[in-house]
């Protein structure tokens, strides 16, 4: 029996996809006008988030790699054998071909029949490891390789109305999992119990508001206590005790659109110390809440803030940068790294880009106060200011919960 390198598998029906069909045609002659305007023939997208934001197809790796082509006549996604038919229900494009394990590399065989060996082929260095890359040089040894990440990105930043819905959807779903979080809390529970009340309610949200939807990714980081020190640090058993400085971090994924909601909070009751250090906080959220507008410079934003810290003599606490652009991003994958309130982000915030304000200082064991305090709202930038699409509360007078 001869085995195949490749495959079709058109399982079922067509699924019905997160955006309009207009919306995916707009992302996909935008890029083909790129295209046109660098002298690119193919792009070959490797990417979670560049297949999900052109094709809506957003695929779980396990160790196998995965590609949408795109000419300027075809959209074409490569999967793997394992996935079955999902792919090519998902799919916004002409169609999915299919790759198998009976052959190494049968990848990149997959490549070879849908890119032609000549020309310019776009594709993605900044996540593109060495070794496949030398592959794919192989398999067209006659194309010139060249790099789209940065433009493709610029384009992503810049969210049509479609786009800012979900993530308003996907701020609101947040609030709510805030609310069932803080409802999970009490002495003696352990983060990962309240982390999981808080998880479920969004995802039972995210599937209200979004019948059709794939449910992945969706999580919380609840940390407590000395926990608390890392922005991304991991769900523990550890238990809440009275007196706790509490970080409340709520994701909701919707069709591999990333939304947030944090805040600081406390069990029972909160030290002066630490009160004194969470409005402080609090103030440079504010502050950075009213400087977040169309023709503001992320750079010049981060300084800003960084006077405030300074006043007080925390600025050496401060652990990360301001904010960042939201869209087709996760906590292990795609990331708009144009779009941070950084120092060294010179980028200007424009009408329809969508980011974050969320300060964080970090006092060590051992200091009065010591702990992580962290704000975190998303703003929408309209033509002259922007909208606060966050609706939890945050500070002292909303969030100290009751024993």
């Amino acid at each position: 029996m001869k085995l195949e390198n490749l495959i079709r598998i058109e399982n079922g029906e067509k699924v019905q996809h997160t955006f309009s069909d207009a919306e995916y045609a707009n992302r996909q002659a935008k890029l083909r006008d790129l295209m046109a305007r660098e002298n690119v023939d193919a792009v070959l997208f490797t990417s979670y988030h560049n297949i999900n934001y052109y094709t809506d197809f957003l695929y779980c790796s396990f160790g196998r790699k995965y590609g949408v082509v795109v000419t300027q006549k075809k959209v074409v996604s490569i999967s793997a054998n394992i996935d079955g038919g999902q792919p090519w229900r998902r799919t916004v494009g002409d169609y999915n071909v299919v790759y198998t394990d009976w052959q190494r590399d049968n990848f990149f065989r997959a490549v070879q029949g849908e890119i032609e060996n000549k020309g310019r082929v776009g594709v993605e260095f900044d996540q593109m490891p060495v070794d496949v890359l030398a592959k794919l040089k192989a398999a067209l040894p006659d194309a010139e390789f060249v790099d789209i990440s940065a433009q493709t990105m610029r384009m992503r930043m810049i969210k049509s109305a479609e786009e800012i819905e979900v993530i308003k959807n996907g701020a609101a779903v947040c609030d709510v999992g805030g609310a069932a979080l803080a409802a999970a809390v009490h002495a003696g529970v352990p983060e990962h119990e309240v982390a999981l009340a808080s998880t479920q309610a969004m995802v039972r949200e995210i599937a209200r508001r979004y019948p059709h939807s794939e449910l992945m990714d969706t999580w919380t980081w609840f940390q407590s206590g000395i926990n608390t020190d890392g922005a991304h640090n991991p769900v523990t058993t550890r238990k809440v005790q009275e007196g706790d400085i509490l970080s409340l971090n709520c994701f909701s994924m919707i069709a591999g659109y990333y939304t947030a909601l944090e805040r600081t909070m406390f069990f029972d009751h909160c030290s002066d110390e630490h009160l004194r250090l969470w409005k402080i906080n609090v103030e440079v959220h504010e502050a950075g809440l009213k400087l977040i507008k169309p023709g503001a410079r992320c750079s010049d934003i981060a300084h800003e803030l960084n006077k405030i810290y300074a006043e007080y003599g925390l600025l050496k606490y401060r652990t990360f940068g301001y904010g960042h652009s939201f869209g087709v991003l996760s906590h292990y994958y795609g990331r708009e790294a144009g779009l941070e309130l950084r120092e060294d982000i010179d980028t200007v915030l424009e009408e329809n880009m969508v980011v974050s304000m969320e300060p964080m200082i970090m006092l060590p064991q051992g200091l009065p106060g010591a702990g992580g305090y962290r704000e975190h709202d998303i703003l929408v930038i309209g033509k002259k200011d922007a909208t606060n699409i966050t609706g939890f509360p945050y500070g002292p007078e909303k969030n100290i919960i009751a024993a």
